[in-house]
């Protein structure tokens, strides 16, 4: 299984990102991809997950400024973050849960994860 996360980069307080993390390495049609991050001298946090068989995510609703979707095609699972603030700026991973079909937003939960990509939000 690899993992491969894209996007990342410098952004300017209030701008918006979108991370890319694909998937490879598996056939399986049940897993999930769940997006974490984790700042300087912080534990790593849970943002948001996708259940890639029916598209649910979890937290049920829109968790504010942050938006998960999947392209099944590409095996490609997407986090937006509007709104962004220098407290945002983090390194983000992706990770799989490889035939989950309920996902959750537990690190010790998801035995793959991507190298990570740093964010960083600065004026």
């Amino acid at each position: 299984v690899q993992l491969v996360e894209s996007g990342g980069g410098l952004v300017q307080p209030g701008g918006s990102l979108r991370l890319s993390c694909e998937a490879s390495g598996f056939t399986d049609d049940y897993y999930a991809i769940g997006w974490f991050r984790q700042a300087p001298g912080k534990e790593r946090e849970g943002v948001a997950c996708i259940n890639i068989h029916d598209g649910s995510t979890f937290p049920e609703y829109e968790k504010g400024r942050f938006t998960i979707s999947r392209d099944n095609a590409n095996k490609r699972v997407y986090l937006e973050t509007n709104d962004l603030k220098p407290e945002d700026t983090a390194v983000h991973y992706c990770a799989a849960e490889i035939g989950a079909w309920k996902c959750r937003l537990l690190p010790f939960s998801y035995k793959h994860w991507g190298q990570g990509i740093q964010v960083t939000v600065s004026s």
